[in-house]
């Protein structure tokens, strides 16, 4: 799963610097692993705009401007949440593009309803819809967090190729 990611943020950096595009992160479960791996390709200061750990519901608040009441009808684990990070990310960067990440990485956490494994991920780049998208992914908490990495990878390659 680690060759999988190395080979994801290396095509991200490509592709990021052929379109002129900027990147900002906002996790929750990953915890900061999304922009570790972004951050350890050579360059990416040209790409890479910054990130947020916005771990706790109180930094989804305070740092992207989730709105308190999302969390607590959807809770932080959902599409709404998700989508509010992604967008908060863009709107408190100079970026063009977000991912956002929250989820239940485990081995704790999880409900009947979600589980852990349950991901859930946005993608927001100005002047587009937010895109979002739940996932179950097996394993354990290092390797649900390495999952979630390379699907927002994945789907970040795909956006910014189907927008050209």
């Amino acid at each position: 799963m680690i060759d999988t990611v190395k080979s994801l943020v290396l095509a991200t950096a490509q592709v990021l610097k052929q379109n002129h595009l900027t990147l900002v992160t906002a996790e929750s479960c990953t915890g900061g692993g999304l922009s570790y791996w972004l951050t350890s390709m050579p360059g990416s200061s040209d790409w890479f705009e910054r990130g947020f750990v916005t771990y706790s519901n109180a930094a989804k608040v305070e740092m992207l401007g989730v709105n308190p009441k999302t969390i607590e009808e959807f809770g932080a684990v959902s599409a709404q949440t998700v989508r509010e990070m992604a967008e908060g990310a863009l709107h408190h960067s100079h970026a063009d593009i977000s991912i956002a990440i929250t989820g239940v990485a485990g081995p704790a956490g999880g409900s009947p309803e979600k589980p852990v494994g349950t991901v859930w991920i946005a993608w927001a780049k100005k002047s587009t819809a937010t895109q979002e998208l739940v996932q179950l992914f097996p394993g354990d908490r290092q390797t649900i967090r390495l999952h979630a990495i390379a699907k927002a990878l994945e789907k970040l390659l795909e956006i910014v190729s189907n927008s050209r």
